[in-house]
Order: C-alpha cells, then sequence, then structure tokens
C-alpha cells in the first residue's frame, strides 16, 4: 500500500477543523477530508477514537490524533514551513493566541443576540438539528472547568481581545511577522466563527484586523481531496501504528489501562492501553476487532490521564 496521507474528519462549519484546515494550506499540505457530523453519534470516526467527543480529528494510517494542538504538530513535522505548531508563538503574542482559545472562543458566540444565533442555527441544521445541536452542546459542557461568558460581559470581552489584536497588528503584517503562522490561525478562528455565526463586517475602528482577518485565508486551504469513512478505515486497517517515542522516565502508568479525557470541556474518555507519555503527548493503544491497534495520540497539556 502507498504511504499513509493526513486524513481530517472534520464539518465545515467547524472554527477548530478552520484553523487545521489553514495549516494544511500553510503547510502545502496533501489532504484527505472526511465529513463528519455536527454532533455525536459520529460513525466516520467513533470506531477509531473509541469515543473521544472533539473535532476535528486527523488520522494518518492507524496513528489517530485528537486535539489540534496534536494535530498541528503533526502538520509542522511533515511540512517545509516553519512557525506550524502551538510551540512557535512568539512570546509577545502569547497572551494572544491563550485568550483566543478560552473565553473569547466562547464570547464569539455568546455575545450574539440570541435571535441571530437562532436564526443562524436554523439555516445550518433546520429546527430539528437545532434543537439537537442546543442539547448536544449544553451536555458537552457538563463536568468540565469552562464557564463560558454571557450577554454584555461576552461582548466586552470579543471586543477588547479586537482592540488589543488591533494594537498587536499594527506594526506587522501578521502575528508572527511577515507571514501567517500557527498564532494567527490560533487567534483567527474565533473571529471567523463570529463572522459566520453572528454576520457582519469587523468594524472599522479595528483597521488592521480587518486587513489582517482578509488576508488569512488567502493561504488556502492545501490540496482537499473528498473521502468516504471507507477510505479511511481502510487506511486504518491496512496499516500499522508508527514507532512510538521514547516515554519519558517515571511515566508511572506506562503499560497500564487508563482513560484520558480533556479536563475543560468534551469529557468523554478514552480507554486503552498507555504506550508512550512524552513531555508533549500521551499516546494510549486500542485493540479493535474492525482494524486491528491503533494509537490515539493525546496533548499533554489539558487533558487528564487515569488509571483504570
Amino acid at each position: 500500500m502507498t504511504e499513509p496521507r493526513f486524513i481530517l474528519h472534520h464539518y465545515e462549519s467547524s472554527p477548530y477543523a478552520e484553523k487545521i484546515r489553514l495549516l494544511f494550506g500553510r503547510g502545502q499540505q496533501s489532504w484527505g477530508s472526511v465529513l463528519s457530523p455536527a454532533m455525536p453519534p459520529r460513525p466516520n470516526v467513533d470506531p477509531l477514537t473509541g469515543g473521544y467527543r472533539r473535532i476535528p480529528i486527523a488520522q494518518v494510517g492507524a496513528d489517530i490524533f485528537c486535539d489540534t494542538a496534536i494535530i498541528a504538530q503533526e502538520i509542522a513535522l511533515q511540512s517545509p514551513i516553519s512557525g506550524l505548531s502551538a510551540d512557535s508563538v512568539p512570546n509577545e503574542v502569547a497572551e494572544l493566541v491563550q485568550r483566543a482559545e478560552g473565553d473569547v472562543f466562547f464570547s464569539a458566540i455568546t455575545s450574539v443576540k440570541p435571535l441571530k444565533l437562532m436564526g443562524t442555527m436554523l439555516t445550518l441544521f433546520g429546527p430539528f438539528g437545532m434543537m439537537r445541536f442546543i442539547k448536544d452542546r449544553r451536555q458537552m459542557m457538563k463536568g468540565g472547568s469552562v464557564r463560558p461568558p454571557q450577554g454584555e460581559r461576552a461582548v466586552a470581552i470579543f471586543d477588547g481581545f479586537l482592540a488589543d489584536l488591533d494594537k498587536a497588528l499594527t506594526s506587522r503584517a501578521f502575528l508572527s511577522g511577515d507571514e501567517p503562522a500557527y498564532a494567527d490561525f490560533a487567534v483567527y478562528h474565533p473571529i471567523w466563527l463570529k463572522a459566520r455565526v453572528g454576520g457582519g463586517a469587523i468594524s472599522k475602528q479595528y483597521p488592521h484586523v480587518r486587513r489582517w482577518f482578509d488576508r488569512i485565508p488567502e493561504v488556502g486551504h492545501g490540496a482537499r481531496e473528498e473521502l468516504q469513512a471507507v477510505h479511511a478505515f481502510a487506511e486504518a486497517r491496512a496499516n500499522e501504528p508508527r514507532p512510538l517515542p521514547a516515554s519519558e522516565e517515571g511515566a508511572e502508568l506506562l503499560n497500564c489501562q487508563v482513560t484520558v479525557a480533556p479536563e475543560d470541556y468534551g469529557r468523554e474518555p478514552v480507554q486503552g492501553l498507555l504506550v508512550a507519555q512524552t513531555s508533549e503527548r500521551f499516546i494510549v493503544a486500542r485493540e479493535t476487532g474492525e482494524f486491528g491497534v491503533l494509537h490515539v495520540h493525546f496533548p499533554r497539556q489539558g487533558y487528564v490521564v487515569v488509571k483504570v
């Protein structure tokens, strides 16, 4: 069989998926696209991950990558372009990136007026789908550490972020310098979400953000090929997981059955054998009847491992 390729399990209106699609474009990558439902069940990807709740998911053969931080790292390893992983973010904009993936992301939704938000969801999902989506997202937040800001506070958080971003872009084309990089895509995706959900252009009081926001999509999405779930399953079945990295010393749960789950939201656990633990990731082996052994990769930061 040919060398396995990147496959992204995603849906078009997912902001985190847009972040990864842009990273593929900037990284000059070819990739396969498997469109996934916006909410569980996701028959195209659940058998691969063992029930990981969030999206997008990336796949290379029998290796499955959960969370955009790990997916970005994998893209960076395969690309001739520098600056595509989270550890490339310049210190002076690190706080902006952190805010973008925290309260600002949730404020992109909660700062939109309810009737406008409802109209967008009706367009995307229809009446029944909208009710399912709202119920699903409420369930997704249960048990987590995130409390999304609401109402005027959400508006203030989002507007304050745009003001700080505009100031940061005053003397530079992109957050990382002359070319877009991980920091730009991480900051861009909640603003992209707000534009899609709330409509309307970015205010003229943020001219540098407007100019930057218009330029980001120019990187494109790389060479995208539409696939079906059967193609992704075939690649998982036909390949062995790649060799494991060396684990750090003192990894007490190595070779134990564990569950891995995010700390903040979407906390459905994935169970398997912890086969590697490095400074940056956990890797869990899952024995499956359909695909053989799969290795599922998670970031260390923001995830909890518990012995079964």
